[in-house]
């Protein structure tokens, strides 16, 4: 009988992992659980794949045969020794195939693990596999990224690796050259590449390392639709979380959850996001472990207790290392908003149409007539006696013409544009008559309590809304009239009394807002970059300011310090 301990050892980690025993975080659990369903589902001819042991086990072993390039291990000449949690990934994402072809099922993969875990580890075997193991007739890898210097952290190790293996070198005819590796046999070859790609490669595999520094999704989309010809290509992403929630990473990784979760099915996507659960406290030790799969191997416990330490202790170090060593994805490095109590207050379920009727704040950003504009529609209740909950909805705005200009954001505007999450208006400029028209139905729709506007940008449509008969209050947004209202927030989102519909417009907004504190600990709402929007945030903060004014007194006197600093009804 075959014997195939990798693969023994790969199902194990899975019904490890989906039984408790192994410690691992929701997307962890069901990426195993899909593997394990997938074994039983199998067993019926309907079902379209099959998983080959002999191939996921040949994979194991190749990436075996090869050498450590980093550190003590590499320095005393061992070959790599996969741990269960990697066989696992290698065994699943290469060991199923399609019953009626025998071709690869899983034509992406996307895996998100925090540093030190051995990435460079895992990536550089797939590209020295895909180049010299795959059965792929000249063959075309590339490490991608968005600088030499980061495209190298997967060529090198996958070029030291292969000069450390003279048998394979001879075996494979493989011809190691300085930025690059082929096999003339069949003219294969295994390169860097930076940037932009041009079209006209025929990628086999592509290697795109830390997906979360790129801005677009150029060079992403230039390899998968270079890979038509190829019979079984891979795209292959390995990454750590990032800042850039309008980035095409953050995309990814969103697609990768909702097909682990069943609702966006994908069965050619192979996903595994190791970091921690909503409502795990990052403080705690015991989240560390369940992060890294690598913990106490090639990152030692030591290592992270003191960057938590570190981070609890230095606000300024606390998201780099929630990013980087617990994959949690946060936008500004001094973020005011913790991201995941935002996530946990997102409810899907939610629509603007379950509160028809209901009281109402309105705040209106036009910070810009060039550029996105919003509406924040706020709701309040109380979900037990003294606890006020809010619920927001947000409208953004956007003239067409910006599109064009926004170099680093265009990618994501065309995406919510086509989902109907940012509305769009002809032109190079805002037509505020569409936001006025909108404010008028909205006024027929809801009992405004009124609508705050800050007079910077918007004294005119102020004018034309008082016309129509609407409550308008001048909203200044100081350091004085903002504080106020991001405590509030704040507090709400931390407390559970806090809701939002999971508009992915307004969730890149929150994450984009830094938290400016003064010498009296107000705070005010910033950016970190001009593109990084913050307008839905900024409205929100408005309505909220006046509606909790409207509660008469509250802690610090909040009333007097409100009406003291530029707020007036017109």
């Amino acid at each position: 009988m075959a014997s195939y301990p990798n693969v023994n050892s790969a199902n194990k980690y899975a019904r490890d992992v989906v039984g408790g025993r192994i410690v691992a975080c929701k997307w962890v659990k069901l990426a195993c659980k899909r593997h394990l369903d997938d074994l039983k589902a199998a067993k019926a001819r309907s079902f379209p794949y099959r998983f080959d042991r002999d191939t996921a086990e040949r994979v194991c072993d190749f990436i075996q045969l090869l050498p450590h390039t980093k550190g003590k291990w590499a320095r005393e000449r061992r070959l790599i020794i996969l741990e269960p949690w990697q066989r696992f990934l290698f065994a699943a994402l290469f060991g199923w195939l399609h019953k009626k072809t025998g071709q690869r099922r899983y034509r992406e993969a996307y895996i998100e693990v925090p540093r030190k875990n051995g990435k460079s580890v895992i990536a550089a075997g797939v590209a020295n596999y895909m180049l010299a193991a795959d059965g792929e007739y000249g063959a075309e890898v590339y490490c991608g990224a968005t600088t030499e210097k980061q495209a190298w952290e997967v060529f090198r190790p996958a070029k030291l690796m292969l000069t450390k293996s003279p048998a394979l070198i001879s075996a494979a005819g493989i011809e190691v050259m300085a930025k690059n590796i082929s096999i003339p046999e069949d003219g294969s070859r295994l390169e860097p590449l930076i940037g932009n790609p041009g079209d006209g490669s025929s990628p086999s595999c592509a290697l795109v390392d830390e997906f979360h520094e790129h801005q677009t999704p150029d060079l992403y989309d230039t390899m998968l639709t270079g890979m038509g010809a190829r019979d079984q290509p891979l795209m292959f992403i390995i990454t750590t979380a990032g800042f850039n929630l309008a980035g095409p990473c953050y995309d990814k990784r969103r697609q990768a959850q909702q097909m682990l979760d069943g609702s966006v099915p994908n069965p050619e996507l192979f996903a595994a996001i190791y970091t921690i659960d909503e409502g795990d406290d990052w403080q705690d030790s015991s989240t560390l472990r369940k992060a890294n799969p690598n913990f106490g191997v090639s990152v030692s416990e030591e290592f992270l207790l003191k960057a938590q330490r570190d981070a609890v202790r230095y606000p300024s170090r606390q998201n780099s290392f929630l990013t980087k060593h617990l994959n949690l994805w946060v936008s500004a490095r001094t973020a005011w908003l913790n991201m995941a109590d935002w996530h946990s207050a997102g409810d899907e379920a939610l629509a603007l149409e379950h509160f028809e009727g209901k009281p109402c704040w309105i705040g209106v950003d036009l910070a810009s007539k060039t550029d996105i504009a919003a509406i924040a529609l706020l709701f309040r209740d109380e979900i037990e006696a003294g606890k006020t909950r809010w619920t927001a909805f947000v409208r953004s705005y956007l003239p067409e013409g910006a599109i064009e200009r926004a170099s680093n954001n265009r990618a994501a505007y065309e995406s919510w544009i086509n989902s109907g999450d940012l509305i769009t208006t002809d032109g190079e400029e805002l037509d505020f008559d569409i936001i006025r028209d909108d404010l008028m139905d909205l006024s027929g729709r809801f009992e405004i309590e009124e609508i705050a506007y800050d007079p910077w940008r918007a004294t005119q449509l102020a004018h034309q809304l008082m016309k129509d008969g609407a409550e308008i209050v001048e909203y200044r947004n100081t350091v004085q009239n903002m504080s106020p209202p991001m405590r509030e927030m704040e507090a709400a989102i931390t407390a559970g009394r806090w809701r939002h519909a999971c508009d992915p417009v307004l969730t890149w907004m929150a994450s984009n807002v830094v938290a400016k504190v003064d010498a009296k600990e107000n705070i005010y709402p910033r950016k970190e970059r001009s593109e990084n929007k913050i307008d839905g945030i900024i409205a929100i903060l408005m309505a909220l300011g006046r509606a909790v004014l409207a509660d008469g007194p509250q802690d610090d006197d909040l009333s007097d310090h409100l009406e003291n600093h530029g707020i007036r009804t017109l």
